[in-house]
């Protein structure tokens, strides 16, 4: 009925006690998960077709009426620079000691989930928790250790849409999102409280209210069976979906019990809205490095989330910045962090309460600017700067921008460069001076494939073809594997693009 592929390191993990309790949940909530996940094909067909995401009329009242979420522990009031990152066991050590208010441990986007990145990354997790993790640097013996003062932990399961090939029941892979949660949960909640925490998670790709509502029902499940008060996690969920968008209000009143905000998954979202469009000719989007929060539907769709959440008495969390300090170029580094200035002051003057940051070396630049900005733990007072109603289609009109042979060739080189480090079991990749993970690669991978779907006219007047694309990707895939050359080119001809890239590439990974 069970089958667990064992991992040596792994054997406190994989405990009988542990196992039980993620079969439990799977029992209880998979069928509900392929439910969910049946609902959002549906969804993409209704849009496929010419409908457009919007508003639901059945749930006004619920963005009408006055109503809060649960008060927000003093531990995490002050959440103004997060930094993100892989399960990996130094990467944890040197987060946790960064400086920044919290991180959050991802086995999602930035890791690629291999079983013994998964399993290993709950027992690095395992350690932090109890202050004991350490590392010794095996090629210069350097050792790595936690300081008195760390960041508050936040964890980052994986999304609905995955599976954890690993873990078998009734000889069928389990939904990935409650190995990761519910192994974490289990060896790690009753620990943290009685250390004068709690545990703290991150929730992406949420494309509706009723998968908020499930993951309510998983979470109250799980404080329920481990003895704990209900309401005890609390969670930020990340608005990256353009259906989401029009369900904020919703998703955060089904998680009223556990919700501390919401947070602006920009790059998903960018993602998201070519996804959702991909079979309209009229809304191809430009060039991905074009497409910054400036553009009328991203300020929209930033703007109210800070509305939303603001009025829900939780935190409104900004983007990502994903740019990496350059240290042989003066000249670009200060130009790159600059951009990092004016995307962190255009936050906190709207009105975010934090924002993100991928490298350590930009923690104090977004503290700096958030310190002079906003002098209290958060702004959670401060409900819009918009001087009108955001509309349905404020949030999905077409960004301004052009399509050019630059932005083609960079998407295939991001695209290929990442797939084959994520192939290698590493989910978080420098490219180009941007820290790179599985939601910008899929922007570059989507693009191509809606160029080349509705024959893109380039700005030098170039059509994309699928000549053109083999020619590009000739090149780019020179001396690469031949099997796996194959698997990574064919995602650029699909008339159909997949719905993630990881569901087919995850095939290929023990």
């Amino acid at each position: 009925m069970l089958k667990v592929n064992e991992i040596e390191e792994g054997s406190l993990i994989l405990s009988t006690p542990a196992l039980e309790f993620v079969s439990g949940l799977v029992k209880e909530f998979g069928p509900k998960i392929d439910e969910l996940l049946n609902e959002r094909k549906k969804k993409q067909a209704r849009y496929d077709a010419g409908a457009l995401p919007g508003f639901i009329s059945s749930t006004v009242n619920i963005r009408l009426e006055d109503w809060a979420a649960r008060p927000t522990p003093e531990e995490i009031s002050d959440r103004r620079v997060e930094i993100t990152g892989p399960v990996e066991r130094k990467m944890i050590i040197n987060a946790l000691n960064s400086g920044a208010n919290v991180f959050m441990a991802d086995f999602e986007d930035s890791n690629s989930p291999t079983w013994k990145n998964c399993v290993l990354g709950q027992k690095n997790l395992y350690d932090a928790v109890r202050k004991q993790i350490t590392y010794t640097n095996p090629s210069n013996g350097k050792f790595y250790e936690l300081k008195d003062k760390t960041a508050v932990l936040f964890v980052r399961p994986r999304g609905f849409h995955l599976k954890e090939k690993n873990f078998l029941i009734d000889g069928k892979p389990i939904p990935a999102m409650l190995f990761d949660f519910g192994m974490y949960f289990y060896h790690n909640a009753q620990e943290l409280v009685n250390r004068g925490s709690r545990p703290y998670f991150y929730l992406p790709k949420m494309e509706s209210y009723l998968e908020a509502r499930l993951w309510n029902d998983v979470i109250s499940y799980s404080e329920q069976k481990m003895g704990l008060d209900v309401g005890t996690a609390k969670v930020t969920c990340l608005i990256e979906t353009l259906p989401a968008v029009f369900q904020m209000n919703e998703i955060i009143y089904e998680l009223r019990n556990h919700s501390v905000g919401l947070n602006c998954g920009r790059w998903d979202y960018i993602f998201n809205y070519i996804k959702t469009f991909r079979s309209d000719p009229n809304r191809v989007m430009p060039d991905r490095d074009q497409v910054g929060m400036t553009q009328h539907f991203m300020r929209c769709y930033s703007l109210l989330l800070i509305e939303t959440c603001h009025r829900r008495r939780v935190h409104a969390m900004g983007g990502m910045a994903a740019q990496i300090p350059i240290k042989n170029d003066p000249k670009a580094n200060e130009l790159a962090l600059q951009k990092v200035r004016n995307d962190k002051m255009r936050e906190v003057l709207d009105g975010h309460d934090g924002t993100w940051v991928a490298h350590p070396g930009l923690i104090q630049i977004a503290k700096e600017v958030f310190d002079e900005n906003m002098p209290n733990d958060n702004q959670i007072d401060k409900i819009s700067v918009y001087n009108a109603p955001i509309t349905e289609q404020d949030l999905i009109c077409l960004p301004k921008g052009t399509c050019t042979m630059a932005g083609l060739k960079k998407n295939l080189d991001v695209m290929f460069k990442y797939l084959q480090s994520w192939l290698d079991g590493n989910g978080c990749v420098p490219i180009n001076n941007l820290m790179e993970d599985a939601a910008t690669a899929e922007i570059s991978r989507a693009q191509v494939c809606q160029w080349l779907r509705h024959n893109t006219s380039l700005s030098d007047g170039t059509k994309v073809t699928e000549k053109l694309i083999g020619d590009l990707t000739e090149g780019l895939l020179e001396g690469v594997d031949p099997r796996r050359a194959e698997l990574l080119a064919s995602f650029c001809f699909q008339q159909t693009m997949d719905d993630f890239l990881t569901l087919r590439l995850y095939e290929e990974i023990n």
